[in-house]
């Protein structure tokens, strides 16, 4: 299976219909083959929507490395007058998180792949962003995303990652502070998970 953020989708389709629990509530989604835990919930992702306070009411929320959609469509849920973003370079992925918004009468969640959205709008800015992200790609391509995407987060806004511990979130955690120069901290452990959480310092246009 391709990971999310390494590789276009491959593969006949194979959709079919799942039931999750999404922040509390029980809902059917639609998953499909090729995409990132296309069968479940990931229990990484499962750990961040438990442990993240509601986002901002509105602005632009970004849900970086969708999937199927379980962090776009948490945050739509909660903040129905905010713009969510759902990004990543899996375009089966793309279809099914507009498809899973549309059946959850979801209306303001957009798809984009990152090329995409960033050459639309290259002077966005983020009031919140939530991720778990693509760990297994190696560190020169983790460490590219998140220099490109953090480094947007509105003065005061927050980046909530979940990685697993034994896949380097210590380390993760370090470079972030060390290297980006951002506030993190560890909000949350559990079940091998740790959610970091990184403070925007002020993106402006043209970050």
């Amino acid at each position: 299976m391709a990971h999310y953020f390494e590789s276009p989708t491959a593969g006949p389709a194979r959709r079919r219909t799942i039931s999750v629990n999404l922040r509390g509530e029980q809902v059917e989604v639609h998953t499909d083959r090729g995409v990132f835990s296309g069968d479940r919930l990931d229990p990484g992702t499962a750990v961040l929507l438990r442990t993240v306070t509601e986002p901002p009411a509105s602005g632009v929320l970004v849900d970086l490395g969708c999937g199927w959609g379980p962090i776009a469509l948490s945050m739509a849920r909660a903040a129905p007058q905010a713009r969510v973003l759902a990004v990543d370079v899996n375009e089966r992925a793309l279809e099914l998180t507009a498809a899973n918004a549309r059946t959850l009468g979801l209306g303001n969640v957009e798809t984009f792949t990152p090329d995409a959205l960033l050459t639309a709008e290259p002077d966005l800015v983020i009031d919140e962003l939530w991720s778990n992200p693509p760990i297994r790609v190696g560190k020169a391509v983790l460490h590219g995303l998140l220099r490109t995407w953090l480094p947007r987060l509105r003065s005061g806004a927050q980046a909530h990652l979940v990685v697993q511990k034994n896949l380097g979130s210590d380390s993760l955690q370090r470079w972030i502070a060390a290297d980006l120069g951002f506030e993190v901290e560890r909000l949350a452990s559990s079940k091998g998970f740790r959610v970091l959480t990184v403070r925007g310092r002020g993106a402006t246009d043209g970050a």
